[in-house]
């Protein structure tokens, strides 16, 4: 027989959303366990980048004296090499934040930090190589989860379960939930090169006549992401390693030393890019956030602030009813009613970059800049628009919920 467990809320996936959800739901006394599937939050594929919107929470929650004292590098102007040219792009300087930058930190790095602080509350668990396999329902309300471990077959049953797992995520799927697609005409090849002292700072990326490559700063290497036509990795492989490295020394020349370190396919993952959400992310007993509510393009690396601002919203909305019992379905709907609009509106934005600029075709002289580009390089004042868009976002979010001591 399965062991049992109960909680007022369980979380499914121990990624941003899900660890911030379980930190502040723990910090409002509401009992939570959140359960992780891998042994330990190292995943090559996770986004690195802390936004201003995030580094103020942090300073909202008195942790980010403390979370600046890990490693990180920070970032106050995101610039682009456009067609060989250096470009401003976004100016994070005059942002109304405590923290005017943006934070390049592994996410495996936040990952521990926010969840060695989360069990210092007695209300929060966290169990690791826990993968959720189904949900438990009863008269068409979910009411917890069952999980496999090492240790055997596990039953959590909780008023609330919240699905954090992702954009394969197994409890929206599940739930019965219906999702819209969105055509992304791009996948992206993420690889290693090692990197030197001498290498240029962290930058936006390189374009070069619709085509992207994005390099993020892992201190002792560069994280790779070369933008592609979905579906071409094939083509690519086809025409040989020596081409594909000569591509890349095209984009980045500083690389041309140590490029021949990708000298097996092997070494070059295939991530593919979806941008998708939900029609409903609730029924009853059970939310859907984050990824698993809308999966996110990278471009601007959103993805992983967007799915913290959903656990904020989610704290703010839910923690004082549900630490007295079980929340409706029209509580739940109140979150997405909040989150839905802001994601809309990115995920448009971010259609319209994948399309229209990214694999835009070229126009006018071999180096020249698209006419906004000109904009933002000839009048700085605009890049203060790009700089609250990404760093801050249309709707962020600010810590509410009830703190119980």
């Amino acid at each position: 027989m399965a062991n049992k467990m109960q909680a007022r809320c369980v979380i499914v996936g121990g990624g941003p959303a899900g660890m911030m959800a379980g930190y502040l739901l723990a910090r409002a006394c509401v009992p939570v366990i959140v359960l992780e599937k891998h042994a330990d939050f190292f995943r090559d594929f996770r986004g690195d980048t802390i936004h201003p919107s995030t580094l103020e929470l942090m300073h909202e929650l008195g942790l980010l004296d403390e979370f600046l004292k890990q490693p990180h590098q920070e970032l106050r102007e995101l610039r682009a090499v456009v067609n060989g040219q250096p470009v401003p792009v976004a100016d994070f300087t005059k942002l109304p934040t405590h923290c005017k930058f943006i934070a390049f930190m592994p996410q495996w790095d936040f990952l521990n930090f926010l969840s060695s602080h989360a069990k210092r509350f007695q209300t929060f668990q966290l169990y690791m190589e826990t993968e959720v396999v189904d949900l438990l329902i009863e008269d068409s309300r979910v009411v917890g989860v069952r999980a496999k471990t090492p240790r055997g077959e596990l039953e959590v049953h909780a008023d609330l379960v919240i699905s954090a797992d992702g954009r394969h995520s197994i409890v929206h799927t599940r739930g019965g939930f219906k999702q819209c697609e969105f055509g992304v005409p791009i996948d992206v090849l993420w690889m290693r090169i090692s990197k030197k002292q001498c290498d240029p700072k962290q930058t936006l990326g390189f374009f070069q006549h619709g085509k992207l490559l994005v390099l993020l700063d892992r201190d002792d290497y560069w994280q790779c992401g070369f933008v592609i036509p979905k579906g071409g990795f094939d083509e690519i492989k086809a025409r040989g390693l020596p081409e594909f490295q000569n591509e890349l020394v095209s984009f980045a020349d500083f690389l041309r030393d140590r490029v021949a370190e990708l000298d097996d396919w092997s070494k070059i993952k295939l991530l593919t890019v979806q941008i998708n959400r939900l029609r409903d992310w609730c029924r009853e007993g059970l939310l859907c956030i984050g990824d698993s509510a809308h999966a996110m393009s990278p471009a601007g690396g959103v993805g992983i602030n967007l799915a913290i601002q959903d656990a904020v919203a989610t704290a703010n909305l839910l923690a004082e009813k549900l630490r007295s019992g079980p929340v409706s379905v029209d509580d739940l709907r109140k979150v997405q009613t909040r989150r839905e609009w802001p994601t809309r509106l990115i995920q448009g934005m971010q259609v319209f970059i994948h399309r229209r600029v990214v694999t835009g075709r070229a126009s006018g002289r071999k180096n020249s800049l698209p006419f906004v580009v000109r904009l933002l390089k000839w009048f700085p004042v605009l890049r203060q628009l790009p700089a609250r868009f990404i760093g801050l976002g249309p709707r962020p979010e600010h810590f509410r919920s009830p703190t119980v001591t």
